[in-house]
């Protein structure tokens, strides 16, 4: 079963197409490596993964588990079990890595049993 599917994926910010086309797909226990310049849309990818309302979808899907969450909220996506983390933890003083993850898994947890 795939765990992340991104269809044919186009965003925007602004006037600027920034992902055109994007397609890729993550079964369970595989992992994906986004490696590329700057500016060539990595972090643009992990804002729209999440719902960042700065970026547009202009066509494609994110599917997630089976269920699309294109159109979904950030909190819902979240609370879906989506989730993104500080690339450097280590630069916020007092932050570490496994326990924010962890923090962060007990919440959703618990907002699931709500």
């Amino acid at each position: 079963m795939n765990i992340l599917e991104v269809k044919n994926l186009k965003v925007s910010a602004g006037k600027k197409l920034i992902l055109d086309g994007l397609s890729f797909s993550i079964a369970e226990g595989e992992s994906l490596v986004v490696m590329g310049p700057n500016g060539s849309g990595k972090s643009t990818l992990a804002n729209v993964l999440m719902g960042h309302p700065d970026y547009e979808v202009k066509a494609g899907k994110i599917i997630f588990k089976g269920k699309d969450i294109t159109k979904a909220k950030p909190e819902e996506r979240a609370a879906a079990g989506l989730f993104l983390s500080f690339q450097e933890p280590r630069e916020i003083t007092g932050l570490e890595l496994f326990p924010f993850l962890f923090d962060s898994y007990k919440a959703l947890n618990k907002s699931k049993s709500k």
